[in-house]
């Protein structure tokens, strides 16, 4: 969890130190192949944060699940490797608090897109006491009746943080809900300031092809935020192209969609405030938080 980014600062948009317990953020384009996911939920009495982690490599998709506490001490970790992944179904399982916690998966008709985490037809799902009190993707149905587990704990459940690496010449894309059980949009992020000869560089964000920002003179205004609307619900969009403008080849530019529902909303980051000591039981917020690498 201590691997998001940590803040806006005049200098950019750093990295906080990445605890042993998680994924840091590599440089090399394969380790960049990433999507983490964060989600609040509770069991044996106490607030939980699952951090999911999606991956891919010349193997194939890989995953792993670990359990924090909301001071982000390791609790309890699972990983389901290519070499096991070739099942594409099982369960494995892991103790908390002395209390077993059962980790199960199909991804045998999975989807993937252009990342790592699957799109359609799998489920993760985590078991304490004979209830799910997780439960990803979209086959709910076939998951209870595998484990004849019910769900009573579900709605203490919700997304908080997501984080993905993407990747394009002029246009960045994703999927994205900003709310549970709300719509998934498509969002997309163009900047011709990628191009050869742009003189004034211009940064658009769509959301379902409708454009919501703009920012024009980029050059001067690489860093900043403003206020979009999304199914009604305003959403802060902060952004830092530095790299794309000023910085090497090889930098990314950060883009950050936090939704305002429940929260204090925050002009910019200050210097000592990271994504991951953010009040998580106060709201029910969302942040999406995408590292844009240009495609050489």
């Amino acid at each position: 969890m201590k691997d998001f980014p940590s803040c806006f600062t005049e200098n950019g948009v750093q990295v906080a130190d990445a605890s042993a317990s998680c994924t840091s953020v590599s440089k090399t384009k394969g380790s960049q192949n990433l999507v983490t996911c964060v989600y609040q939920t509770k069991f044996v009495g106490k607030s939980r944060l699952i951090i999911v982690t999606w991956s891919k490599n010349l193997v194939g998709h890989c995953f792993s699940v670990e359990i924090e506490d909301l001071s982000h001490k390791c609790l309890g970790r699972v990983d389901v490797k290519p070499s096991i992944f070739s099942k594409r179904k099982g369960s494995k399982s892991t103790e908390v608090d002395f209390v077993k916690i059962d980790v199960y998966w199909d991804l045998t008709n999975a989807r993937f897109g252009s990342n790592p985490e699957p799109v359609e037809g799998f489920y993760v799902g985590l078991v304490c006491k004979g209830e799910v009190v997780l439960l990803i993707g979209d086959l709910r149905k076939e998951m209870l009746k595998n484990t004849k587990c019910l769900t009573r704990s579900l709605t203490n459940s919700m997304c908080l943080l997501k984080r993905e690496h993407v990747f394009g010449k002029n246009v960045f894309g994703t999927k994205v809900q900003f709310k549970d059980n709300g719509q998934i949009h498509d969002v997309r992020i163009e900047c011709d300031a990628l191009g050869v000869g742009v003189d004034d560089p211009r940064l658009v964000v769509r959301v379902d092809s409708k454009m919501v920002m703009q920012v024009k003179h980029l050059v001067w205004k690489f860093r900043g935020n403003c206020t979009i609307l999304v199914d009604g619900l305003p959403v802060e969009v902060y952004w830092d192209v530095h790299n794309w403008l000023f910085g090497s080849s090889t930098g990314s530019a950060v883009f950050m969609f936090q939704t305002c529902s429940g929260v204090e909303k925050h002009g910019a980051f200050a210097a000592d405030r990271s994504i991951s000591s953010w009040p998580y039981s106060q709201s029910s917020s969302f942040c999406l938080t995408l590292y844009a690498w240009k495609n050489e």
